[in-house]
C-alpha cells in the first residue's frame, strides 16, 4: 500500500526558492549601498548604530503599505518602482516629526515565490531607501499558498529614525501669519487606489491600452526627506504634514494647534493632470479632496521671512507656493474658493 510523502514544498511553500532570494537581496543591497555592507541579511535580525552627532536622541518609527496600488502593478505587470512607494509612505511619515530615517525594513507576502516579481520589487526598494538616505537592514518573505490567489502578494514596510530632542517639531511653534505652503505631489502616490481600480471596473476602461493611464498610475511616491531635512537642519520650518489618506484637511488638521486654523485658498492648489482625469469621472470635489492628494503631496507651515530662503532648496519641479495661513479659529481647517479643474 503506497503511502502519501507529506512535504513543505508540496504544500506549496519552496525554502530553496525562499534562501536565493535572500542571496539576492544581500548581493544586490550591498552592490547597491557602497561600502556599507549588509552584514545582517539573513540572520535573524538587524543591529544599526544611532549617530553619533545627535546629543538627544529621540528614536521615531512608522511602518506602512501601499494599499491596493500593488493591484495596479499586477495589472500593468511592473514591479520595479512600488518599492520605492513604499519607503516613501513610512519615511514621508518620520519626517513630520523631524526625524532623520536611518533604518528600513520590509515585509513581503506572497502566494508563491517568484523571483523576477520579487527582485524587481527589491530594487525599487533599494532604490527609495538611497533617495532617502537610509540603510535597508532586513526584512521577511512569506509564502503563503491558500492565503494569496495565484500572482498575489502584498508589502510593507517599517522605518526607524532619531531626531535630537531639541529639534523635534512640534505644534507649539506654529503662530497666528505663518505661511502653508504646497509642496507638489508626483502624482497619485499611493492613496485613493480602490477608488480608481472601481471606477476602471466599471467604465470598462483598459489600462494597458491608455499609455497616459499606465504611466500615471504606477508613478512612484516623491520622497520628500532631503529637502525637508534641510530646512530643518537651517531652522527654516516649524510644522510640516504628508498628504496621504484623507487629503489636505485631514492632515494638516493634525498638526495644527488649539484655537489656530490653517486657512487654505484651494484656488491656489496647482493640481495635476491626473487629478484632472479622475474628477471628469464624475466624483465630486468632497470626494477628492477627501480621498486624494490633488497636486499637494507635503506640506509646510513657515515663517513669512523664510518663504525666498526655502524655496532654494527645491529643483523646479518640486518648489513650494502658498495656498493659505494661520488665522485665529475654532476649526482646524478652513478650505475656501475651489480647486480650479480645468
Amino acid at each position: 500500500m503506497n503511502k502519501t510523502v507529506f512535504t513543505y514544498k508540496k504544500s506549496g511553500v519552496n525554502i530553496d526558492a525562499a534562501d536565493k532570494f535572500v542571496k539576492f537581496i544581500s548581493k544586490l543591497s550591498s552592490k547597491k549601498q557602497g561600502k556599507k555592507k549588509l552584514q545582517n541579511i539573513g540572520g535573524f535580525g538587524s543591529i544599526s548604530d544611532i549617530p553619533k552627532n545627535i546629543k538627544r536622541p529621540k528614536i521615531v518609527a512608522c511602518t506602512d503599505g501601499v494599499g491596493t496600488k500593488i493591484e495596479i502593478a499586477n495589472l500593468i505587470k511592473k514591479y520595479d518602482t512600488i518599492g520605492i512607494d513604499l519607503v516613501a509612505m513610512s519615511v514621508n511619515d518620520l519626517i513630520v516629526q523631524g526625524a532623520k530615517p536611518i533604518i528600513f525594513l520590509d515585509y513581503i507576502s506572497i502566494n508563491k515565490i517568484d523571483l523576477k516579481k520579487l527582485n524587481s520589487i527589491l530594487k525599487g526598494i533599494i532604490k527609495g531607501c538611497k533617495i532617502a538616505n537610509c540603510e535597508l537592514v532586513g526584512g521577511e518573505t512569506a509564502e503563503m499558498p491558500g492565503t494569496y490567489e495565484k500572482g498575489k502578494f502584498d508589502i510593507a514596510g517599517f522605518a526607524v529614525g532619531v531626531v535630537d530632542q531639541n529639534k523635534i517639531l512640534t505644534k507649539k511653534k506654529i503662530k497666528k501669519n505663518d505661511l502653508i505652503l504646497a509642496i507638489p505631489s508626483s502624482g497619485i502616490h499611493s492613496n485613493g487606489y480602490s477608488l480608481i481600480r472601481h471606477l476602471l471596473k466599471i467604465k470598462k476602461i483598459n489600462v494597458n491600452k491608455n499609455n497616459f493611464l499606465k504611466k500615471e498610475l504606477i508613478k512612484p511616491t516623491k520622497i520628500y526627506v532631503k529637502e525637508v531635512l534641510n530646512l530643518i537642519d537651517r531652522n527654516l520650518l516649524k510644522s510640516c504634514a504628508n498628504i496621504t489618506g484623507g487629503g489636505l484637511a485631514d492632515n494638516i488638521s493634525r498638526i495644527i494647534p488649539n484655537k489656530l486654523c490653517a486657512e487654505i485658498d484651494l484656488d491656489k492648489v496647482k493640481t495635476l493632470k491626473i487629478f484632472k482625469w479622475l474628477k471628469q469621472k464624475n466624483i465630486s470635489d468632497k470626494e477628492m479632496l477627501k480621498t486624494f492628494n490633488c497636486g499637494v503631496g507635503f506640506c509646510l507651515i513657515v515663517k513669512p521671512k523664510n518663504f525666498k530662503k526655502i524655496k532654494r532648496f527645491f529643483s523646479k519641479e518640486f518648489e513650494p507656493y502658498v495656498i493659505g495661513k494661520i488665522i485665529y479659529g475654532t476649526s482646524k481647517v478652513r478650505l475656501n474658493a475651489k480647486i480650479n479643474w480645468i
